[in-house]
């Protein structure tokens, strides 16, 4: 048997607090305030200006409270969203929560949290407002011991709302009297991000007073201006951004106000640049999230900026952005610094366009790769890369790229877990009525496989119909291949086997006339097999996968080979050999959990329940079933499976209860359904 290699121990978490990159100084008694208001309110809000620390603020407060919370403690990003229809999706990404059904994100997310005990931190709100309070106010009425933690520049304006006000670093009087240092936050702050860069770094602390109150004690226009102590003295930075305020205030030294002192300390930073780290900090902002080097040389670099490794080097050196690994992102009001620049530029259009090129060739490569030896990097790339491609599916979605990426990205929304994501973009794409052709055809059939997975088997039918009319009018066998494919494996969900075998043969025979149609044919052939199990023909399921399995496995594919495994499963289980079946449905276990097919988790738990039932051990048949049962509801219907494997279920359900009695079988199931799924996952094995 093959080894898959997952620690699946590693997918049992209690929450996703990030580690802080850098010390974290002062603020100790508003940590101990606001953790006091989440302990009373269930909603509090920590308002202030861009770059006031309230982000910071928020995870060392969260930090603190994390054994206060048994379903712990969880961060949803917002800074790089831009489209509020998918604030849900953003929260749901940062439960760990991969909805598939044809419920809205909101009602997935009710349910998963409902009865639970967290907190959720929501970073970054204010671009978001209305669709922030919506989700808040749903999530609080339907799960009453979740807590929310939320940072926005002004308040989201709910009745449970408290809010706390993120001042500033109390900055001293460089002209006080025995001045002490170690009692000014703002100054420790600026002297230990300073002596971080310079350790000999001994300057005048008078000086170093007289800057952090130039800057108003903002600690993201402290840590700027500590960056320059590499190039510039104290008594230079302090004397540029006073010339620079003053130039603001026709010439007075006068307060100018803390968003705009912020906003002068990023210009300021942004005038001390070369024009080429100017230029890479402006066309970085079209990145939705995170992104690598490479990336940003595809999307960023031209005859003006040919090489960006350099100047990118450069802006995390001086703190423009923020790099960990091989991933660099950049703070909120930074990226809307540089999102202005971009539109003054004229360029903001001409880079996402790059973007939606850049992803539509990597998504192609994907796809042309999905069944191979790079299976799990792609799905790596795939998540990871989740925000940036939708960003780039939300610039445009009538031009012709975001069409033909929405359909390539079907191995993400149909086999990684992403339904809800691949629905509404396809939704949107195929809204838009674009003339007929490939990219069409294939967005009608990716359509048709997102909708079974969601369960929705009519709208399935329809789609998966149009898109073999259009393939067979061009006579493209390879769309035809997949149309039809996608056709019977509708049938085939909505228990009409005859019908699925025709069209799965027609599959099968389409892609075979088709040089390089691996990936269609492997889906093909693998629905084949399930579908022949299902009809009773063991022997000709084991004919169809028997010869592929090594090819497969030599490959270092997954997503078919699990797929197989399952298979080999329900045949040995048929046979009688109890052992082999349940190693072999733990093998398709683990290799479903680590891609994200949800689908596939569940028929697998489904069938270790079968195997519980084969080994005398009805109790926990009845708590796997209950597992499933939850991930069937969260992942798609509560029935959803093939007809066949409905059946199965039933018939181990009536088996565990006729030995075990209702009382004792339900409350066994009922134990299954409340465990989270990944911690069912990661206790299957020792079952």
């Amino acid at each position: 048997m093959r080894e898959v290699g997952i620690d699946m121990e590693a997918y049992v978490r209690r929450g996703n607090l990030p580690a802080e990159p850098t010390s974290f100084i002062g603020r100790e008694h508003e940590i101990e305030i606001v953790a006091s208001m989440i302990g009373r309110f269930p909603l509090v809000t920590l308002t202030g200006v861009a770059g006031v620390g309230k982000t910071r603020l928020a995870f060392r407060v969260a930090e603190r409270l994390t054994r206060d919370f048994p379903d712990g403690v969880w961060v949803a990003d917002l800074s790089g969203e831009q489209n509020p229809d998918l604030v849900a999706y953003d929260v749901a990404a940062a439960l760990g929560l991969l909805e598939r059904s044809m419920r809205s994100q909101i009602e997935a997310l009710t349910d998963h949290l409902s009865g639970k005990k967290l907190l959720l931190v929501l970073d970054t709100c204010e671009h978001l407002l209305a669709a922030c309070r919506a989700l808040v106010g749903v999530l609080l009425h339907a799960a009453p011991q979740v807590r929310v933690l939320a940072t926005s520049r002004q308040a989201l304006g709910l009745a449970e709302e408290t809010v706390y006000t993120v001042e500033p670093l109390p900055a001293p009087d460089p002209d006080s009297h025995g001045l002490d240092l170690n009692e000014s936050s703002a100054v420790r702050l600026f002297l230990e991000r300073a002596r971080a860069l310079d350790p000999g770094f001994d300057p005048d602390p008078r000086e170093v007073a007289r800057l952090c109150r130039l800057l108003d004690g903002i600690p993201l226009a402290i840590e700027l201006a500590a960056r320059r102590v590499r190039s510039m003295t104290i008594e230079q930075i302090a004397d540029g951004l006073d010339d620079r305020f003053a130039l603001l205030t026709g010439g007075s030294r006068t307060p100018i106000g803390r968003h705009r002192t912020l906003r002068t300390a990023v210009g300021w930073s942004h005038e001390l640049l070369t024009a080429d780290e100017r230029l890479l900090w402006a066309r970085l902002t079209v990145f939705a999230d995170d992104f690598d080097a490479v990336t940003a040389q595809a999307v960023c670099a031209d005859e003006r900026l040919p090489d960006i490794r350099g100047p990118l080097e450069r802006l995390a050196y001086k703190s423009i952005v923020i790099s960990k690994g091989s991933r660099h992102r950049m703070l909120s009001m930074v990226r809307e610094y540089g999102e202005e620049w971009l539109r003054l530029l004229g360029e903001r259009e001409l880079m996402a366009q790059r973007q939606r090129a850049h992803y539509l060739l990597l998504a192609r490569r994907a796809e042309q790769e999905w069944y191979g030896k790079a299976q799990v990097e792609w799905a790596d790339w795939a998540h990871t890369e989740m925000p940036n491609l939708r960003g780039a599916l939300d610039g445009a979605l009538n031009d012709p790229a975001s069409l033909e990426l929405a359909g390539t990205l079907w191995f993400a929304w149909f086999c990684l877990g992403h339904a809800q994501e691949g629905r509404y973009y396809l939704d949107r794409v195929l809204a838009t009525d674009p003339p007929p052709g490939p990219a069409r055809t294939k967005a009608l059939w990716a359509a048709a496989l997102v909708a079974i997975a969601q369960g929705d088997t009519r709208t399935a039918r329809g789609r998966a119909s149009r898109a073999m009319s259009e393939a067979r009018r061009r006579r493209d066998a390879e769309a035809v291949g997949y149309a039809a494919f996608t056709l019977g494996l509708a049938h085939l969900v909505s228990g009409d086997l005859w019908r699925a075998e025709a069209l799965t043969r027609k599959a099968v025979k389409a892609f075979e006339r088709v040089a390089e149609a691996e990936p269609g044919l492997v889906t093909a052939t693998i629905t084949r097999a399930l579908l022949l199990t299902m009809m009773g023909d063991h022997r000709g399921a084991l004919a169809l996968i028997e010869p592929e399995r090594a090819h497969w496995e030599r490959q270092g594919e997954l997503w078919a080979s699990s797929y197989s495994d399952l298979v080999d499963s329900y045949i040995r289980l048929a046979e009688g050999a109890v052992a082999e079946a349940r190693q072999s449905a733990i093998e398709a276990l683990d290799a479903k959990w680590r891609l994200g097919d949800t689908m596939g988790c569940a028929l697998a738990i489904d069938q270790l329940a079968a195997v519980a039932i084969a080994r005398d051990n009805p109790e926990r048949a009845a708590y796997l079933l209950g597992v499933a049962q939850r991930m069937w509801t969260r992942f798609g219907r509560p029935r959803l499976g093939f007809a066949g494997l409905v059946v199965r279920r039933e018939r181990t359900e009536a088996g565990a209860r006729r030995i075990l009695g209702d009382a004792a079988f339900d409350a066994a199931f009922r134990l299954g359904r409340t465990v989270d799924p990944a911690e069912a996952v990661a206790c299957v094995r020792d079952m």
